[in-house]
């Protein structure tokens, strides 16, 4: 499927201002779903008002058409060029962001950045941005899926968990229907919420977000179980990735003994503390290992593991491969994943 760039919507009356002018620019396997709840808002904003309030282009850093990370194949109008003065460029991500942010792409972004263009990013489009340097000292958001390897690339840039963030120069968002609520919000400010509003009933939101939103479900919400001294437990766990909270610990912090909390786990979610806290820890040295070039060893410390060897052991028995064929290179530990087993209780300790 070859899906053609819309044209720009003709004005439907004299325009009492100069239409904004946006440039999406698609990085190779973008999100369909990022880019299109970006670029409708303005298209809505057009149609709703009957004024020509926003005009856009779609650019390629060759002016090739890219594939969408869904396999759909959409057309650009062109290469990576000069932008008009005011304009404002939104760069669209998704799958494999670090090898689609090419030198090429960087430099175009820097160059555009000193002109004074603003800069915008969907999905994982921020980490495009912060490669160029672009994002450093200021706040920003990426999809929750990406943010462990993004915070460890680029100390520099202040990290949210929000939906979207617009700090001065730069907006952002975490990809998903979030692309849209910043949108609504860059079209709240510059035509107000009347418009906004007209265009958020256009797309059928019946709950618009702002930027104080969240990302993710909350605990309950995720887990399917509202119990809140689980809730605590749980989200400490995740705040304590690095240096993980012993069982004892963690049943003290909500007035429960540690026999207490394994009834709890063990009633609610099939499995022991133990095992639970160790699969949060393994998800994220998966998502270190796919998103990051750390070294094992690092991605070990970084989840809670000071034996390399023990980290080792637990991975492959949970997903079956070693750490080292998750990036697909060869290293150290047995030659054949299918000699992981499963872990015991006992297995869970260092």
């Amino acid at each position: 499927m070859n899906t053609r760039p819309a044209s720009s919507p003709q004005a439907g009356s004299a325009a009492s201002a100069v239409p904004g002018q946006f440039v999406f620019v698609l990085l190779d396997n973008f999100s369909l779903i990022a880019f299109a709840s970006a670029i409708e808002p303005l298209r809505l904003a057009n149609h709703v008002s009957g004024r020509e309030l926003y005009r856009w282009r779609l650019l390629s850093e060759t002016g090739a058409p890219v594939n969408a990370s869904a396999g759909i194949e959409v057309a650009v109008n062109g290469p990576l060029d000069e932008l008009p003065r005011g304009s404002t460029a939104v760069v669209c991500g998704g799958i494999d962001v670090a090898r689609a942010t090419t030198k090429g792409v960087l430099n175009w972004l820097r160059r555009e950045s000193r002109k004074g263009v603003t800069m915008g990013a969907v999905c994982t489009g921020a980490y495009a941005l912060a490669r160029a340097g672009l994002l450093d000292g200021k706040r920003c958001t990426i999809h929750w899926e990406n943010q462990d390897g993004f915070t460890e690339d680029f100390p520099d840039v202040e990290l949210s968990d929000q939906i979207y963030v617009i700090d001065r120069d730069s907006m952002t968002a975490a990809g998903g229907a979030a692309a849209g609520d910043m949108m609504l919000r860059v079209v709240a400010n510059a035509h107000g919420p009347d418009i906004a509003g007209m265009v958020a009933d256009q797309m059928v939101y019946t709950n618009l977000r702002g930027d104080e939103d969240h990302q993710r479900l909350s605990v309950p919400a995720r887990i399917g179980v509202r119990h809140p001294k689980l809730s605590r437990v749980i989200a400490l766990m995740h705040e304590n990735i690095e240096e993980p909270v012993s069982a004892a610990r963690l049943a003290e912090s909500v007035g429960m003994s540690t026999r207490q909390l394994e009834r709890l786990f063990r009633r609610y979610l099939d499995r022991s503390p133990k095992r639970y806290y160790l699969e949060l820890r393994l998800e994220k040295a998966r998502r270190l290992l796919l998103q990051t070039d750390m070294s094992v060893i690092n991605v070990a410390l970084a989840c809670g593991f000071t034996s390399p060897s023990h980290f080792s052991k637990c991975y492959r028995a949970h997903y079956k491969r070693t750490p080292y064929r998750e990036r697909g290179v060869s290293g150290p530990g047995p030659a054949r994943d299918e000699e992981a087993g499963d872990l015991g209780e006992a297995d869970l300790e260092e």
